[in-house]
């Protein structure tokens, strides 16, 4: 039996990938969730896991070459090793021999990202084949031992959203030749500006998460979208945005919708303000936010009704009630 391996989507707008480097070699044993190749967009490089375990029998698009979603790019046998073989150009290539426990057993990706975070993988647990260590585990394992990540007004938004939707559920659609499709999961996807472009990782079911755990998921996220060590599920099912303009200090912007979502929440610089207070002045911190919708889904009504929770929920005095 055997497994293709197509272009991942790696993203909704995303539409080819280039193959930038195979990581194991026709005829060579690999195990599902081990690194398999290098994949690279005009915004995001990431390395693709294989789906399953067996030998790579078949490599039909080499290094270099740009290719849309979808296209099959190699072949995996589940067959047994000393079964397997392929022919390369005439040639008889026989699959490698498993690699052995110990000091090889690693993945290179994997004891490349272990090096450098500092990772004892001897004090990791694998899930992979054969409690094989993966990427997946050793990035696990980061989190757990602590992502450093402090306690910004971003995970305030993404709280107070996720609340407002939970009230107008019609803001978490998709528009598509089918008509609207309300989705049940809320799925927040932040805006991470790269040198190169923009990517927008997902922070999943966001709506179950407390604060510090959001705060120490967006901060892991947005590190590894600058790094691109992203994996392609990271950066798909979105089904609303959120994105911080208010980073790069400017107060307001009109943000563009990222499709096929129907809405994107534009957050500004956060500045402090002279307010009135029970008929007193006060300064407070303050910041505009901008909601940018699409009229097929959703009016003007909904859409101040949806603004006006969102800024219930975040000048509502008892975070408590919403952690």
């Amino acid at each position: 039996m055997a497994t293709d391996i197509s272009m991942p989507q790696l993203g909704e707008s995303i539409a080819e990938g280039t193959v930038v480097k195979w990581l194991v070699p026709v005829g060579g044993m690999i195990e599902k969730d081990q690194s398999l190749l290098e994949v690279e967009t005009e915004k995001v490089a990431l390395e693709i896991p294989s789906p399953a375990t067996g030998v790579l029998t078949e490599i039909l698009v080499q290094e270099g070459e740009t290719v849309p979603v979808g296209t099959l790019l190699a072949r995996i046998a589940s067959t047994p090793p000393s079964e397997a073989i392929n022919r390369v150009g005439g040639v008889v290539v026989r699959p490698m021999e498993p690699i052995p426990e110990g000091e090889g057993h690693h993945s290179p990706a994997v004891r490349q990202l272990a090096k450098a975070e500092g990772v004892d993988l001897s004090q990791v647990i694998g899930t992979g084949a054969g409690g094989r260590v993966t990427k997946k585990d050793v990035q696990d394992f980061i989190a757990q031992r602590g992502v450093e990540a402090s306690l910004t007004y971003l995970p305030f938004v993404i709280r107070a959203v996720t609340r407002a939707i939970r009230d107008l559920p019609v803001v978490n659609s998709a528009w598509g030749e089918q008509g609207i499709i309300v989705k049940k999961d809320i799925h927040i996807g932040i805006a991470t500006a790269l040198d190169d472009g923009l990517l927008v990782p997902v922070v999943r079911h966001a709506d179950r998460k407390g604060l510090v755990q959001l705060a120490k998921e967006v901060a892991d996220l947005a590190e590894r979208a600058r790094s691109k060590k992203l994996d392609p599920e990271e950066v798909q099912g979105g089904t609303f945005t959120i994105t911080n303009h208010g980073g790069f200090g400017s107060l307001f912007s009109t943000p563009i919708i990222y499709q096929p979502q129907i809405a994107i929440l534009g957050v500004g610089a956060i500045q402090k303000r002279t307010v009135v207070i029970n008929e007193g002045i006060a300064i407070r911190p303050m910041g505009y936010l901008s909601l940018s919708f699409d009229h097929r889904v959703i009016d003007g009504a909904t859409a101040d009704q949806f603004m006006g929770k969102v800024k219930g929920y975040l000048e509502q005095s008892h975070w408590e009630q919403i952690l």
